[in-house]
């Protein structure tokens, strides 16, 4: 049935009473089963041919001869991301950032299945670095004021600046 002949019927309905509005709501509902059935059909097809196309991909790729203990692609597709995003060589491996307005370096650090990117360490500031041999008492002396202000949030693990900022800048 054709809209303006809907619009028209409708028209009637409201102003006719019981028996119009009845007449209409027959038409319609006529009108719409027949154009469901009709819609239903194309829609049987959108889904055999759609499910044809993921057939013909899963047959491609050999699922079968993949790892049972291998991390689940959605998680490596989160960590690919986020190495590449970060501009890190890899997971857990720290990288300084000397154009960062307030943070020295970044990791994507990774524990289990969480993956983080964490920037950690004042930018400009005066570490102790790695021990040497002959450093200086003052030295000594921050360093051990440093890991012990923080060795709460060091204790914390991977997943925390205070764990990166002990292991590459003290």
């Amino acid at each position: 049935m054709a809209t303006t002949k809907m619009l028209e019927l409708a028209r009637k309905a409201a102003a006719g009473g019981k028996e119009a509005l009845d007449d209409f709501v027959l038409r319609a509902s006529s009108d719409f089963l027949d154009n469901y059935s009709s819609h239903q059909d194309a829609a049987k097809g959108y889904v055999a041919k759609a499910n044809e196309r993921n057939r013909k991909k899963r047959s491609g790729s050999n699922s079968s001869a993949r790892k049972t203990n291998s991390p689940s692609s959605s998680t490596a597709k989160k960590t690919a991301s986020a190495v590449k995003r970060a501009g890190v060589s890899g997971v857990n491996k720290p990288k300084r950032t000397p154009n960062h307005p307030k943070k020295s370096h970044i990791v994507v650090a990774k524990e289990g299945s969480k993956i983080k990117t964490i920037r950690f360490g004042e930018q400009g500031a005066s570490t102790a670095g790695k021990p040497k041999k002959g450093e200086s008492e003052r030295m000594k002396k921050k360093r051990a004021s440093f890991k012990a202000r923080h060795r709460k949030n060091i204790a914390k693990g991977k997943m925390s600046a205070a764990y990166w900022a002990d292991k590459v800048k003290w």
